[in-house]
Formats: structure tokens, sequence, C-alpha cells
């Protein structure tokens, strides 16, 4: 559910909006946190992800406590039966797991070209799905393990297809993937678990990051103790700016609050495709701003991964249901002015995301 915004008229207004510009605005922000992020530490001079990802942590944890007391959108967490108890047997180890993962998928960044991060994301449903079956929620299912499997396949041949091939950014974003899928079983565990009412564990996006956020910045705190403050130059930090680091971060938050506007508003269908339409999107774009090099044998293999995870989150049904909507969207187009909008919105996005990396591309490396 959304958060109600002042009665009638911040309500009325949010209903005006189209659910395409919903997922415009995830998709942008979505896109313009791994670039931003990615140009931060292999091409700005900043090559701390574990301090980067501190940053983001604090600020999120400084900014949702703000929201909490001056704003409805955490309103949420007061559904949330939250107790000294749940907090931390399972809040505490539920963030410690993200932080995990956020510190793993940054450090890729160091090693991996976006192209092919994308490209390994792919596989999250199989790490997921193995995961499930290490911790006794998911029961084995011949269709679902073949078609991991033509997942696993596909990011199996772009993985051999990759020129810059790093032995330990790949080792670093399979980490990032199982911690994550770790932490999503455990949170499915909680939902699940024994209560008289399990949607009261229940979080959108920014109450998650509200409870989450400080028990990650903690961690993040103490592994950046061991790990980069001991080579942690002031120099560096000068260097990026205040500036940067404050619209870095912002951006990552803003990506939060993007995700809860997206709750309610579209079917997890048009999600899916979405996901799949904007991972290949970074990697175009990747192509564009860094000149990285995608062979044909990446582009076959994330190509089956791809289908393959259409496949797996919406089935055969799904898939034609989609087709379905898109051929009648394509035949009302002159007689639905949503569409005309709809199309304006994703050309000015396009249009917008790709002068902005232009101008961010021409940045001199330091």
């Amino acid at each position: 559910m959304l958060p109600t915004v002042e009665k009638d008229a911040g309500v009325s207004l949010l209903s005006r909006i189209p659910s395409a510009a919903y997922v415009l605005n995830w998709i942008f922000f979505s896109t313009i946190v791994i670039l931003f992020n990615k140009k931060i530490i292999s091409d700005w001079g900043f090559p701390y992800p574990v301090l980067l990802t501190c940053w983001h942590l604090i600020f999120a944890t400084v900014l949702t406590q703000i929201l909490a007391r001056t704003s409805t959108l955490l309103d949420g967490r007061k559904n949330v039966r939250m107790t000294g108890k749940v907090y931390f047997r399972a809040i505490v180890p539920i963030g410690v797991l993200y932080s995990l993962s956020l510190v793993c998928s940054n450090l890729t960044y160091l090693y991996l070209s976006v192209a092919f991060i994308q490209m390994l994301k792919a596989a999250a449903p199989a790490s997921v799905l193995f995961v499930g079956y290490a911790f006794g929620t998911d029961k084995y299912d011949l269709k679902v393990l073949i078609n991991i499997c033509a997942i696993v396949f596909g990011v199996g041949l772009a993985s051999y297809g990759e020129i810059d091939f790093s032995l330990i950014g790949f080792l670093y974003q399979l980490g990032g993937l199982i911690f994550e899928s770790i932490r999503l079983i455990m949170v499915q565990k909680l939902l699940t678990g024994k209560s008289d009412d399990p949607n009261s564990y229940k979080m959108d996006p920014l109450v998650s990051l509200y409870y989450y956020a400080p028990v990650c910045a903690v961690m993040n705190v103490f592994v950046a103790l061991f790990v980069e403050m001991p080579t942690f130059k002031m120099a560096d930090l000068v260097q990026l700016g205040p500036l940067i680091l404050i619209a870095n971060a912002s951006c990552a938050f803003l990506l939060n609050v993007a995700s809860v506007f997206l709750i309610g508003k579209t079917s997890s269908l048009v999600l899916t495709l979405c996901g799949v339409i904007k991972n290949v999107g970074i990697v175009v774009l990747s192509v564009i701003l860094w000149g990285t090099i995608v062979s044909g044998l990446q582009w076959l293999g994330y190509s089956i991964a791809s289908a393959g995870l259409v496949y797996y989150s919406l089935g055969w049904e799904g898939i034609k249901n989609a087709c379905s909507q898109g051929v009648t969207m394509w035949e009302l187009r002159g007689m639905n002015f949503r569409g005309k909008n709809l199309t304006a919105i994703i050309a000015g996005g396009v249009l917008i995301t790709f002068l902005l990396f232009a101008w961010w591309s021409g940045r001199p490396a330091v």
C-alpha cells in the first residue's frame, strides 16, 4: 500500500500520475545508482567500496529517522510488531547479510565491467532456489530445476565469453548473490513463521531501510576499519568532493523511495519485464560509456539467461498475457492518450539518462 499523503489533495494528485511514470522512475534511479557507483569506484579515484556503502547506510539511517518524525512515508512501521527479541534474532542477522551483500556487490565494481555484472545478476533466481533447497523452504520441482539450469547455462556462456574475466571479481559477485539469497530466505521464514499474523512483519523498502540501515552501518564501519581504513587516503575523499558523495547517497536513497511508490501501482508481470529491459539497457549504457567490449557469445548467453528469467518469473501464460497486452496497447495507441504519455515519458527518460552519463563520461579520471 502507498503511504497516505495529507488526505484528499495528496491522494488525488498521486492517483493522476500514470503507472508508467512510477515504473520509469524506478528504472531511472536503479540505473543511475549502478552507473554512479561504478564511476566513483573505478573512474573517479575512490576505490573504497566498503566505505562508500557505509556512507550510503549512514545517510539512509539519518534520513529515515528524520522522515519518520516529519512525514507519513514511514507510517508503515507502525504496523510492524517489532520487539527486542524479533530485532536481535531476525533484523540483526538479516541486516548483517544485507550489509555483506552490498559490500560484495560494490567490491565487484573494482574488477568487472558493469555489463558483465548485470549478466551475472541474471543468476539470482538460481542462487535463491539452491539456498531455498538448503534451508528447506523450497521443494524439489523438475520443471523449475530445468528452467534454472537454462539460466545458469546462459550465465555460464556469458562468463566464458567475457574478455576481461576476473576470478576475484566473479567470486565477489557470487558471494553477493549468495548473501542476498540467504537474506531473502530469512525474510521469507520471518513472514511465514509461527505468528498470529505473519503480515505484522511485512515491510515496504523504506520501512525495511529504517530498521536495517543502522545495523548495516555498524557492520560496515567494523569491516571498513580492517579492510579499507589502513590504506585510505584523505586526498581521495577531498578529490571526490562532498557534493558527489551527497548526490550519490541521495540517488541510492531515492531508489528506495521510488520502490515504495511503485508498490501497488503495477503488476509483478510488468515489474519482471521492466527489470529485464532495465538490465539490458544498463549493459548497452556500459558499452556506450566505458567502451566495454561485449562478445557475441556473451550476448547469446545473456539472451538465454534473460529468456529463462522471464519464463521462470511469468510462465507461458504470463508471457502470452504480456504479448496480448502489448498488442492491445499498440492497436489502441491512437485512441489512448496514456500510450502517448508513456512513449513521451520513456523517450524523455532515455534522453535525460543518456545526456547525463555522456557528461559524466567526459569527466577526467583521477
